[in-house]
């Protein structure tokens, strides 16, 4: 922990692992944490899984993209410089501008995280 769920057009590999690299060392720097408690989930979209202000498909071929955060949970300032290295992770993978890049964080307490049947508060 964390998480990241990343909901993006597809890219190729080396794009991926590029990003892969940026956010696990955002996430080190912004949290505190070492890069083998950071994964990363690619859920791709397509241009027929996709909507905004109710048009479908993208508009002027733009999609927005959004991360997911799944972690414990952190202050403020942690989560504002996770969000500018995960934002600027993701403009430089998918060549995109700021404001198409969305990064919700989804806090938990340490008892709702369980691994190999354990909560992490025990």
């Amino acid at each position: 922990m964390p998480y990241v769920e990343v909901l993006a057009p597809q890219v190729p590999p080396q794009r991926k692992a590029a990003l892969a690299r940026s956010v696990t060392d955002g996430l080190m720097s912004a949290f505190g944490v070492t890069a083998d408690t950071v994964t990363l989930y690619f859920l791709p979209i397509s241009p027929d899984d996709y909507a905004h202000a109710g048009e479908f498909g993208p508009q002027d071929a733009r999609m927005r993209i959004l991360l997911k955060v799944h972690a414990f949970r952190r202050s403020e300032a942690e989560r504002r410089a996770a969000a500018i290295a995960l934002t600027r992770g993701v403009c430089s993978a998918y060549g995109v501008p700021g404001d198409d890049v969305a990064v919700y964080f989804l806090d938990r307490d340490m008892s709702e995280v369980a691994h190999d049947s354990k909560l992490a508060s025990d």
